[in-house]
């Protein structure tokens, strides 16, 4: 059995200065929902074991204060074919992962909602920082390919904000 979290990253600063969209940062909003969903993986003992994020900034930023957040010990892999690519690239990408027992993508719209869609045969809408977790009966990430998997659950920031888990430190 694996369990796949497929995250969008959080809430991007469309006023903030940068070069290119690769390095649009985060917002304060972004900050708050992904530290949030950090807290409450943690909290629920469904993080991750490996997390793979997109090479682009808010992405790379959402994992890593998700991760500081709720102290998941997890290891993290940059992917840079994450930003750009498709839904078949980010199914190749956890079907090459070493078989952690929980996986995470970290990445970006329309892509992941597409991503949800051809692996669980479900419509879900992945706003920022949105956390789909989809169980799978394989032994192997590469097994993926092809397989159908259930919606355990779908984590969305904007239900957790304003609660205790919103006001932790850190």
């Amino acid at each position: 059995m694996k369990t796949l979290l497929v995250m969008r990253h959080a809430k991007s600063d469309w006023d903030a200065e940068y070069k290119s969209d690769h390095d649009r940062p985060l917002n304060d909003r972004g900050v708050r929902s992904a530290r949030v969903i950090g807290r409450v993986l943690a909290r629920d003992r469904a993080q991750p074991n490996l997390v793979i994020t997109s090479s682009a900034l808010r992405a790379r930023s959402t994992a890593e204060l998700a991760m500081e957040a709720g102290g998941w010990g997890a290891g993290m892999q940059i992917e840079p074919d994450l930003y750009g690519g498709g839904p078949d690239t980010a199914i190749q990408v956890a079907a090459g992962a070493q078989d952690p027992p929980r996986l995470m993508l970290v990445g970006h719209q329309p892509t992941w909602s597409m991503l949800v869609s051809m692996l669980t045969d479900r419509i879900v809408e992945m706003k920022t920082a949105t956390v789909a977790v989809i169980a799978f009966d394989i032994d192997s990430w590469s097994e993926l390919p092809g397989v159908t998997g259930e919606i355990e659950t779908v984590y969305q920031p904007r239900d957790l904000l304003g609660t205790p888990l919103d006001v932790a430190p850190g």
